[in-house]
């Protein structure tokens, strides 16, 4: 075992980046950043993390044969040893919860727990574990505006509406795209139960329920925010579009749909972002 291992089971890039989305929720919510905020950015790395090393715990046996350079199949972490480390992990953001408030405490622990259950089960259950990713990324804007109360919970409750439809969309195509991989190692997608086609098409219109809900922002940062957040809208769609067409997992991944829906849902962060401090 070592440090470095340790350190990289974490994927600190990723937890860093959900970090970081913590404190733009609270700008988003309050327009504002109080030194409070840095806390959002610790919780949400640390129960991030955890929930990292804990999908590493129970995916050991399929990384040995995927990813066989990731910590646990490598040797660098023992798999008890991140077992130990993911509850570490878990206890330390649960405990800097202490300093915020009951509301975040509450969606802290809830978002504690839902990682597990994916990572020890909904990853392999069709549709569901698509919609618990897609809401853990949307709570970080739950949690984010929490810090301000229920009056933050209800201002970012468009934004986590937004990303929830859009992380789902793009898991169904991520999910379309890895068919063939996911068929031999035994795994039940939804694309592999009910067609690649059926899923792009369903993903197309979770697609459209995020962009409708974009909209609602306009009520409050006005038409500005309407003419930056159509272009972005654009992109999404036409994003989702591309693959429609699409009856095979090579046609999906050849048309670059979830790169383009990723860059998309990052341009809508800025937007939100640049609206929170300027309107």
């Amino acid at each position: 075992m070592s440090l470095s291992g340790f350190f990289a089971i974490t994927r600190p890039a990723n937890s860093v980046v959900a970090g970081i989305a913590g404190i733009v929720a609270y700008l988003i919510a309050t327009g504002k950043i109080v030194p409070e905020a840095l806390l959002l950015f610790l919780i949400v790395l640390l129960v991030t993390a955890a929930g990292n090393v804990i999908n590493d715990y129970f995916d050991a046996e399929i990384d040995a044969i995927n990813r066989p350079e990731r910590p646990i199949p490598s040797g660098a972490v023992s798999r008890l040893g991140a077992w130990r480390f993911a509850g570490v992990l878990f206890l330390l953001g649960i405990l800097v919860c202490f300093f915020t408030n009951p509301l975040c405490f509450a969606i802290a622990i809830f978002n504690a727990l839902l990682l597990i259950a994916y990572a020890a089960r909904l990853k392999s259950t069709p549709f569901l574990g698509n919609a618990a990713v897609s809401y853990l990324s949307a709570s970080i804007f739950l949690f984010g505006g929490a810090l301000a109360g229920w009056n933050g919970i209800t201002h970012m409750l468009p934004i986590a509406v937004i990303t929830f439809f859009a992380m789902l969309a793009r898991e169904l195509l991520k999910d379309a795209e890895d068919v063939k991989g996911d068929k031999a190692g035994g795994a039940v997608t939804l694309p592999i139960r009910i067609g690649i086609r059926s899923t792009v098409r369903l993903a197309f219109f979770f697609a459209l329920t995020a962009v409708i809900a974009s909209i609602v922002p306009y009520l409050w940062w006005g038409q500005w925010y309407l003419a930056g957040i159509l272009v972005v809208d654009c992109v999404i769609v036409v994003a989702v579009l591309v693959a429609l067409r699409c009856e095979t997992a090579d046609c999906v991944k050849a048309s670059r749909s979830t790169t383009i829906l990723k860059l998309g849902m990052f341009a809508s962060l800025v937007i939100f972002t640049l609206s929170a401090i300027f309107l």
